[in-house]
C-alpha cells in the first residue's frame, strides 16, 4: 500500500510550511472577530456595567473622601481618581474577556474547536489577546465618556493615555489567557480574580499618591505592574505622574513580552488543554 504525503498532495508545500503562508491571517482574524463578538452581543453586561461600577465608585468615594483630601497632586480629588478607575475598569475587563473565554470552551468540551485549526500557538495568542484588548479599550472609552466630564480630568497626551490602555488590555488579556489555561474549575478563576487581579489594581494607585506610603510600602508599591500601567494612564490623562512614562512603558513592555512568551509556550505544549 503507498502511502501518500502531504507533499505529494501539495508539491509546492514543504514539510513544516502551511498552507495560509507566513501568518494564517484569515484564520487570526477569526478567532478575533469570534472574542469581539463574545463581549459585543452582551453589552449591558460586558460595557454598560463597568461604567456603572465606576460611577458608583466615583460618587462614593467623591461624597466620602473628596471634601477631606483636598488636591492630590495638584487636581481635586475626583480628578485624580478619574484615570484609575478607568484603567482600573480596563484592568477587570480584560482578564475577564480571556479567561471566562478559555474556560468555558475547557468546561463545556469545545476547546478543541479552537485548538484543530491550523493555528500557531503564537497566532492563538495573538487572536485572544487582541479580543482581550479590544474590549479594554472599548470599556476604556465607556468610562471615560461618562466620568470625565464631571471632573477637571482632559486628554494632557492623548497618545500616551492610548498606549498605556492598550498596554494594559494585552497585559490583562494574556494574564486571562494564562490563569485560563491553569484554572480546571470556575472557583479556582474566581480565587485567582478576588486575590490576585482585584488585590493588584485597587493597591496600584488607583485612589492615591503613592508617593505618600512609608517604607516598605512604597518599594512594594513598584514592584507592582498594574502601578505603572494606571500611573501611565494617569500621566496621559492628566500631564502628571508619580513615575517617568518611559519608565512605565519599559515595565509594561517587558511584563507583556514575558506573558506573551508564556501563553505562547501554554499553547504551543498544550498544557491543559490537550488530552
Amino acid at each position: 500500500m503507498t502511502t501518500v504525503s502531504r507533499e505529494d498532495l501539495h508539491p509546492g508545500l514543504r514539510r513544516g510550511e502551511r498552507r495560509f503562508g507566513r501568518w494564517n491571517r484569515l484564520g487570526v482574524w477569526t478567532l478575533y472577530v469570534r472574542e469581539v463578538q463574545r463581549f459585543v452581543k452582551v453589552w449591558t453586561q460586558t460595557l454598560a456595567a463597568p461604567m456603572a461600577t465606576a460611577a458608583l465608585f466615583m460618587i462614593v468615594f467623591t461624597l466620602a473622601f473628596g471634601g477631606d483630601r483636598g488636591d492630590v497632586e495638584g487636581f481635586d480629588f475626583a480628578t485624580f481618581i478619574a484615570p484609575g478607575l478607568v484603567m482600573m475598569s480596563v484592568i477587570q475587563n480584560a482578564f475577564a474577556n480571556t479567561s471566562s473565554s478559555i474556560m468555558i470552551s475547557k468546561v463545556q468540551g469545545n476547546i478543541v474547536d479552537t485548538l484543530m485549526p491550523p493555528l500557531s500557538a503564537a497566532e492563538l495568542t495573538l487572536g485572544y489577546a487582541a479580543g482581550g484588548a479590544t474590549r479594554g479599550l472599548f470599556v476604556a472609552a465607556s468610562v471615560a465618556l461618562l466620568i470625565f466630564p464631571f471632573t477637571e480630568a482632559r486628554l494632557a497626551h492623548p497618545v500616551w493615555a492610548l498606549v498605556f490602555v492598550l498596554m494594559g488590555g494585552l497585559m490583562l488579556s494574556l494574564i486571562g489567557v494564562a490563569a485560563g489555561i491553569v484554572a480546571d474549575k470556575f472557583d479556582q478563576m474566581a480565587a485567582i480574580t478576588n486575590f490576585v487581579v482585584t488585590p493588584l489594581s485597587f493597591l496600584s494607585g488607583t485612589f492615591y499618591s503613592i508617593e505618600v506610603l512609608p517604607e516598605p510600602f512604597w518599594t512594594i508599591s513598584h514592584l507592582n505592574p498594574f502601578f505603572y500601567l494606571i500611573d501611565g494612564f494617569r500621566f496621559g490623562a492628566l500631564g502628571a505622574s508619580d513615575a517617568s512614562p518611559w519608565l512605565a512603558l519599559a515595565v509594561t513592555a517587558g511584563v507583556n513580552a514575558a506573558l506573551w512568551a508564556l501563553c505562547w509556550r501554554m499553547f504551543q505544549t498544550g498544557y491543559k488543554l490537550k488530552g
